[in-house]
């Protein structure tokens, strides 16, 4: 028996590959005795839900060594490590180009290209969100930000504190080779977002619908309602409703207008923010007076079929700057 034992570790050793696995378990060993490692501490699987997105692994240590030495935690490590500033400035700008697919909008590409919305209508000159075009080719760049057109005053400095960024960031990405900036040229700002007001415009989500009903008349050139026969303008947007039916502010603003007018009936105008202004028409009554400021949706008259009409309906008008302006293409 003795004899089999020994002629089969012959065999065994005679195999150069299982030597050399044999050193390396006794230089291990060996090492072991010598350092003696303490393995008082110890890991600990730490489930997702406690340690944020993923799981982890938690290093707790043994506090109570004689020496009382204070070992950091692998989190307390973590938290001394800085990224490097150059990580987080902006690089310099670069475009790759996207075909618009069936099923695609503004808010899916966003999510699908990991950019913000207001990036991609910027930088494609986007004016109406709701008319983006299936095998329409965007410029999509390889960060966020937005282009602003140079104006005659501007500075590096001033376009810069507009925007609460660096002027470095703006020189980068455009690379520009000094301060100096021509009127008239965009130039892409990193980071930099549409203000409210202009997402909303564009987006078509500016307004909302003063009241519920169907458009029996849009903007737009039509026959007389009347006689039939001769085309006219039509400066707004009528929308059936029953008499009595509230009819609410569209946007919050300033009533400046608040009366009869023989064509428009009992009419309320309110002036709102960035030069945009609102006609309500026909009413049967007039919940509202001049000079009082109005919320988005309070109630300011009723439905009717006063002035100039055949029947009752809200006659709605928005103004821009003074120019008249396609209600629908505002509203949620």
């Amino acid at each position: 028996m003795l004899q089999k034992l020994v002629n089969e570790l012959t065999s065994y050793l005679a195999d150069g590959q299982n030597c050399r696995n044999i050193f390396r378990l006794a230089v291990v060993l060996c090492l072991f005795f010598i350092f003696k490692p303490d393995f008082s501490n110890f890991i600990q699987e730490v489930p997702a839900a406690e340690h944020g997105i993923g799981g982890g692994i938690l290093y707790e240590e043994d506090i109570s060594d004689a020496d009382n030495e204070t070992i950091m935690s692998l989190a307390s490590l973590e938290s001394l490590i800085q990224e490097p500033a150059s990580l987080s400035k902006s690089g310099v700008l670069l475009y790759d180009t996207h075909l618009v697919t069936p099923g695609e909008n503004i808010s899916t590409l966003a999510v699908n290209l990991g950019l913000n919305q207001d990036t991609i209508i910027s930088v494609n000159k986007i004016t109406n969100t709701r008319l983006l075009q299936i095998g329409k080719v965007l410029k999509i760049p390889n960060q966020d930000g937005i282009l602003h057109s140079v104006k005659r005053d501007d500075t590096l400095d001033s376009i810069a504190q507009k925007y609460n960024t660096d002027p470095e960031n703006i020189i980068t990405a455009n690379e520009l080779f000094s301060g100096d900036i021509r009127y008239g040229t965009d130039l892409f700002i990193p980071g930099a977002k549409l203000d409210w007001v202009s997402l909303q415009e564009i987006n078509g989500d500016l307004f909302i619908w003063p009241i519920n009903g169907i458009i029996t008349s849009p903007y737009g050139y039509r026959r007389d309602p009347f006689n039939g026969t001769r085309r006219q303008f039509h400066t707004g947007l009528d929308i059936r409703g029953s008499t009595g039916t509230p009819v609410r502010a569209a946007m919050s603003g300033r009533v400046t207008r608040a009366g009869f007018d023989p064509v428009m009936g009992n009419y309320v105008v309110i002036n709102h923010h960035s030069g945009y202004r609102t006609l309500y028409g026909h009413m049967s009554v007039i919940r509202t007076r001049n000079g009082a400021y109005v919320g988005t949706g309070e109630r300011i008259g009723d439905v009717g079929s006063t002035g100039l009409s055949t029947g009752p309906h809200l006659h709605f008008t928005v103004y821009k700057d003074g120019v008249l302006v396609n209600p629908r293409m505002l509203m949620k």
